[in-house]
């Protein structure tokens, strides 16, 4: 195909200078209002509750419900970790710095504190009025000590003695004994004793051993049902084994969030890894910002924990027990297939099927026939992108491979791959972003790994992180020739996270991307500066230059009467540059759909501003992962796809990259996702203008409407049947 190639890349390149020709972040068309942006840490909240409205939904399987409990209390941790935390820092080095809709970072605080309560409160009633009495209808149980007979409480009185008591460290605060240092997310017990000799009452900790299962399971009774109960409650029923001689006066619960957000100055001077592992260190003694109690406790043991937390009235979260609800990602994982989501199993894209049966699959082969667009997890990521960096470690013809590697899996095939070429003898360059937040540690652990084995491992440049998923392939031909096979996609080259998330890879042998791609590549890993990308759009220097001049243009053909039109999936949208060149978009006439999953500081539909703009958020078994950007161009389609959302550190702290599609095919795949999720029919969250999202799920008649993740599953398996019988 590379002759065709040519003439198409040549033809989206020519005019690839003028994206450096205006820095202007929109057009002066008149002021647009003050209060044209959401809150951002407000609207993250939102997207929260819409995880909690999965597990509210009484559509979804129990399990299922279970686990998107289980999101929500682990996505509301991160939000504290880091959101909270960094408001909390702003506040606390004097640099309160408004927000991005001009208020103090005190008065969102004090919002996040309201609706984040209001949540948890939410977050716990679902899981103790609807969802627990659901799973004792299905024979699974979670009980408490209470609810044991004396056979059981035997039973696990010996599981107790032989399994948990060995690793528990009572920690009693007295003159000798100072305060602990509580580490953050443990899950706690605080118990007050008194020492019958003295009559002194004492207080004691007890961390819960987060190496142990969460819920432990109790031995059968015969009746076929699966039960389980807490760790902490078993340990609380114990605290005499713990404490002998000592009356046991209280006991509770309790679990502290700390500020966990790694803050590296970067020094050229000093080894980045280094840097990043003192950092590491620092986060587990980040200052407290939430404390979660169950609500039995006294006034006593609470003054106690504010006081040496230093925590205020407004962080303490009273919840009924169990606390902690990450940990029922456990119970999800119980193997009851009717109780959860009906198994997909991802199917070869029908590009790389060979025509054959007999033939051995030969990635190169059907790369060459045609550009290959994947969609993950509908189609495979084993069979295609793991395939392709396999392939190519083990081809004899292929003479090197340049890859980012942004978050991997922990066994991952793909840094096997990386190994296996580079011990083969091929040129290979990892680029490891070692800042990956809360990933660092094992992305440390692999780049020195990838050292040891002989790839030449690099961690970008200085002052960003580099965040585009890039690999390419230098082989060698028959003619001797050298060729380029490229991939850039918009999710990680995570094994394990492309079953789950939703993606989109390009597999291509365009020789512009190839070129493009060796720039970028050569960028990233030297001093070159290259400003000139014919097929890309890159981050920080030129993305949002290259997307405000198409936004820019869209308007221009609309006030012309041209064809014109945006649509844009994203993770998120905040950057008010993009943003504000989208209200003047609308106001010029531009129809702008945007499919957001998660953050949106955008207004839609509000009269003189943004009645030509609608957003809709889609959540569903897989997480909504891809990056589109589609300009109408005046019947000239402009498509991207990439790893950049919209926002600050993307745009402007980040390597990001956007590759532009051209085949016809491609562009029909893209405008059917759009469609889809667009459409009526099709079950999705709606935005308005005041920042409410509705869930729109059924019809007028009471109807579920469609899921658009099960309408694509649906619409691969014919494609498949149809790929193998042809």
């Amino acid at each position: 195909m590379e002759p065709e190639a040519y003439v198409g890349d040549a033809a989206v390149g020519a005019d690839y200078d003028d994206d450096f020709d205006d820095e202007s972040s929109a057009d002066d068309d008149g002021t647009l209002p003050a209060d044209r942006y959401l809150d951002r840490e407000l609207s993250w909240l939102a997207f929260n509750q819409r995880v909690l409205e999965l597990a509210e939904d009484d559509t979804i399987p129990l399990l299922e419900r279970v686990n998107f409990l289980a999101i929500f209390a682990s996505n509301l941790d991160e939000f504290f970790m880091v959101r909270v935390a960094g408001l909390k820092r702003r506040i606390a080095t004097g640099l309160a710095v408004p927000t991005n809709v001009g208020r103090s970072p005190g008065d969102v605080l004090t919002d996040i504190s309201a609706i984040a309560h209001d949540l948890q409160e939410r977050h716990a009633r679902v899981f103790e009025e609807k969802i627990k009495p659901m799973l004792d209808n299905e024979g699974i149980h979670i009980e408490v000590w209470a609810d044991l007979g004396p056979e059981d409480r035997a039973q696990i009185d010996e599981i107790f003695s032989n399994q948990i008591f060995p690793v528990l460290m009572p920690l009693a605060v007295d003159p000798a004994h100072p305060f602990p240092y509580i580490s953050g997310l443990s899950l706690n017990l605080s118990v007050r004793v008194r020492n019958p000799k003295s009559g002194r009452t004492e207080f004691a900790r007890i961390k819960v051993p987060p190496l142990l299962n969460r819920f432990v399971q109790l031995p059968d009774d015969r009746s076929g049902r699966l039960r389980f109960i807490p760790l902490e409650d078993l340990i609380a029923n114990h605290l005499g084994d713990l404490f002998p001689g000592m009356e046991i006066q209280e006991h509770h619960e309790f679990r502290v969030t700390r500020n966990e957000d790694v803050q590296i100055e970067e020094d050229e001077s000093e080894n980045l890894i280094q840097a990043l592992e003192k950092g590491l260190l620092q986060r587990r003694f980040g200052p407290p910002i939430r404390l979660e109690i169950s609500n039995d406790m006294d006034d006593t043991t609470l003054d106690l924990l504010m006081q040496e937390l230093d925590i205020t009235v407004h962080e303490v979260y009273r919840l009924p027990a169990p606390i902690s609800l990450g940990g029922l990602f456990e119970i999800f994982k119980i193997d009851r297939p009717t109780l959860k989501f009906p198994k997909w199993v991802p199917s070869t894209s029908v590009s790389l099927i060979p025509t054959e049966p007999t033939e051995i699959p030969n990635i190169f082969d059907s790369i060459r026939l045609q550009d290959i667009l994947l969609h993950h997890p509908y189609e495979s990521f084993a069979t295609s992108v793991q395939t392709f960096l396999e392939q190519a470690a083990a081809d004899p013809n292929v003479l090197a491979i340049k890859q980012t590697l942004y978050r991997t899996s922990g066994d991952s095939p793909i840094v096997e791959a990386l190994i296996d070429a580079a011990e083969a003898g091929k040129q290979v360059l990892a680029l490891v972003e070692i800042k990956a937040r809360f990933d660092e540690t094992a992305n440390i652990s692999w780049a020195r790994k990838l050292e040891k084995a002989g790839v030449h491992v690099v961690y970008g440049l200085v002052g960003l992180k580099t965040h585009c998923k890039l690999a390419l392939v230098i082989r060698q031909e028959d003619d001797k020739s050298l060729k380029y096979y490229s991939h850039i996609g918009t999710g990680n080259y995570n094994p394990k996270t492309s079953r789950i998330y939703e993606d989109l890879g390009l597999l291509t042998d365009s020789y512009t991307i190839g070129k493009d791609l060796t720039r970028l590549f050569n960028e990233l890993s030297g001093y070159a500066i290259e400003r000139k990308f014919k097929r890309l759009l890159v981050a920080p220097l030129h993305m949002r230059r290259g997307l405000l001049k198409r936004i820019r243009t869209e308007a221009d053909n609309a006030r012309a009467g041209l064809p014109s039109g945006i649509r844009i999936k994203i993770n998120a949208i905040v950057d008010e540059a993009i943003i504000d060149a989208l209200y003047r978009a609308s106001n010029a006439g531009v129809p702008v759909d945007i499919v957001v999953r998660g953050i949106c500081s955008l207004k839609p539909g509000q009269p003189g501003l943004s009645e030509n703009i609608r957003v809709r958020s889609i959540l569903g078994r897989y997480l909504e992962h891809s990056r589109i950007f589609s300009f109408v161009n005046a019947g000239d389609p402009q498509v991207y796809i990439g790893s950049a959302d919209m926002m600050h550190r993307n745009l402007d702290r980040r390597v990001e990259a956007l590759v532009r599609l051209t085949e016809p095919a491609h562009l029909a795949d893209i405008e059917h996702i759009f469609e889809l999720d667009l459409a009526n029919s099709t079950a999705a969250w709606w935005l308005d203008a005041d920042g409410l999202w509705t869930h729109h799920s059924r019809d007028e008649n009471g109807t579920p409407l469609d899921d658009c993740q099960d309408v694509l599953m649906r619409e691969i398996s014919s494609r498949r049947r149809i790929g193998l019988l042809r």
